[in-house]
């Protein structure tokens, strides 16, 4: 049986759908994200750093499924490093995700099995392939909200171990006015 309709305000990624869920993640909830821990120890633990509204109209870990979302990242900085989304892997390694960029700007953070990674700019009407065995982020370098939709496979899953191992093999930092990829042990 299908599920109903949902339905995508296309202006702004907007969701309305039977069961919509939702999460957000405040800073305080982004331990060991960014590179500068004083920095972050200095901001208020409260402010929200991304919302994710997200529909499943099959069930989780339903093969050929889909599932479609919406990420909202703030702007913002810690230290000279832009809020960013935790990043991740899919559980289901070989599973693939479009990205589409429907607001703001920034860049999207891929990396693959041997710690290659590299970035590609995400601007309005952006849309990013991002393959199976490629972890993956999002972060704003600019100064509104960048609003991101997504679609993946309903039995992708996520794993959160490049946020809370080894980490991305770059960072998005400000330097001189503007966003650069800088290796992560530099």
């Amino acid at each position: 049986m299908n599920p109903a309709p949902a339905f995508v305000n296309w202006a702004d990624g907007a969701l309305q759908a039977p069961g919509l869920q939702r999460s957000e993640k405040k800073l305080g909830q982004l331990t060991g994200i960014f590179r500068d821990h004083q920095a972050w120890q200095k901001l208020d633990p409260e402010t929200i750093v991304y919302r994710v509204w997200w529909w499943e109209p099959v069930a989780s870990g339903t093969a050929g499924g889909l599932f479609w979302g919406l990420t909202e990242i703030q702007p913002g900085r810690v230290g000279n490093e832009y809020f960013m989304t935790r990043g991740h892997w899919h559980v289901i390694r070989n599973r693939a995700e479009f990205y589409g960029t429907v607001a703001g700007s920034g860049k999207l953070v891929l990396m693959d099995r041997t710690g290659h990674t590299w970035a590609e700019d995400m601007a309005p009407g952006s849309l990013h392939y991002i393959a199976g065995e490629v972890a993956h982020r999002i972060v704003n370098t600019g100064d509104k909200p960048i609003r991101v939709i997504a679609c993946w496979p309903s039995d992708a899953g996520h794993d959160y171990e490049v946020a809370e191992g080894r980490g991305f093999g770059a960072r998005i930092l400000e330097e001189r006015g503007a966003p650069i990829l800088v290796n992560a042990q530099d």
